[in-house]
């Protein structure tokens, strides 16, 4: 199993244990030597590489503590982009969360990393994005069908996913993408959780994308939870931002909820005390809650 050597996983772990859980981290003589790097354990890490465009991904795969015991039971499963940074926690998360019952639903883990070989801002400038504005962006399209052809297939040959119940999870690149797809092939997922979108992309892209969709549609069968911190625009005092990110949210959600599809479920929050770098932990916990709530 390759390590996930992340500062993160450090700092998510070292909460976690800290409070009561079982520490995953390899510790023992017998699984680690002094030194060796940290390594998130009961995870997997498997080579799923596009033949379209020659390049090698990876998937990160965390299964639910209840995985083995219930061999006939299926999972919904999670995507996660940028996943380097966002599996660790994500998966942390979900177990502490239910540390005292459950208040999320158990669900498999799929990270979704950048290519192998490359920088991660220019593997997801270039696959997250849905228009070419320079030689670095517009590979959204491409990338969508790789997710499509080869990473979905590949996770539901091999573990017990329920095809039924597949959820995107990207922040800011990464909410974008899960917006391209949303409007281009919605039945893909069945939620799609759009963390601080970068709607400002490519001058508005995006708007016209879903006015586009809204024109030659009248349903949207898709769940789709939004999250944004309060102070994602400009002159906030918090990390200075040329976009009103904050305003593109509100405007993307009054325009979702005025075409009244019959089949679209949308909630959105704008998180307190909050900046594009900060929100995302809390932005993935209350989507959990949202998207994934414990059945009764």
């Amino acid at each position: 199993m390759r390590a996930l050597g992340l500062a993160t996983i450090l700092l998510t772990a070292g909460l976690a244990t800290g409070c009561g859980e079982r520490a995953d981290a390899q510790t023992t003589a017998e699984s680690a030597a002094e030194g060796a790097p940290y390594v998130l354990k009961g995870t997997q890490v498997w080579s799923v590489p596009d033949p379209v465009s020659g390049r090698d991904y990876e998937v990160f795969v965390s299964l639910p503590a209840s995985y083995e015991a219930e061999p006939n039971r299926r999972y919904p499963v999670l995507y996660v982009t940028d996943a380097d940074y966002a599996f660790p926690i994500i998966r942390q998360i979900a177990r502490r969360v239910n540390l005292d019952g459950p208040v999320i639903e158990e669900f498999i883990l799929v990270g979704l990393s950048y290519a192998v070989g490359e920088g991660g801002m220019s593997s997801r400038t270039r696959d997250y994005t849905p228009v070419r504005i320079n030689d670095r962006t517009g590979g959204g399209v491409a990338y969508q069908a790789y997710l499509k052809t080869q990473a979905l297939p590949f996770i539901e040959d091999r573990f017990r996913a329920d095809p039924a119940r597949r959820i995107l999870l990207g922040h800011s690149y990464g909410g974008l993408l899960g917006a391209q797809i949303l409007f281009s092939e919605p039945e893909l997922f069945d939620g799609y959780i759009l963390g601080s979108p970068s709607f400002w992309f490519g001058d508005h892209a995006m708007m016209q994308t879903e006015a586009d969709y809204a024109r030659a549609h009248t349903d949207l069968p898709a769940r789709v939870h939004m999250y944004i911190g309060e102070y994602e625009f400009p002159g906030s005092g918090r990390l200075n931002t040329r976009y009103d990110m904050v305003g593109d949210n509100a405007r993307f959600e009054e325009r979702l909820r005025s075409r009244d599809y019959r089949s679209l479920t949308l909630t959105s929050e704008v998180l307190n005390d909050e900046d594009h770098l900060t929100v995302a932990p809390r932005g993935f916990t209350r989507a959990l809650m949202a998207v994934l709530p414990a059945k009764p």
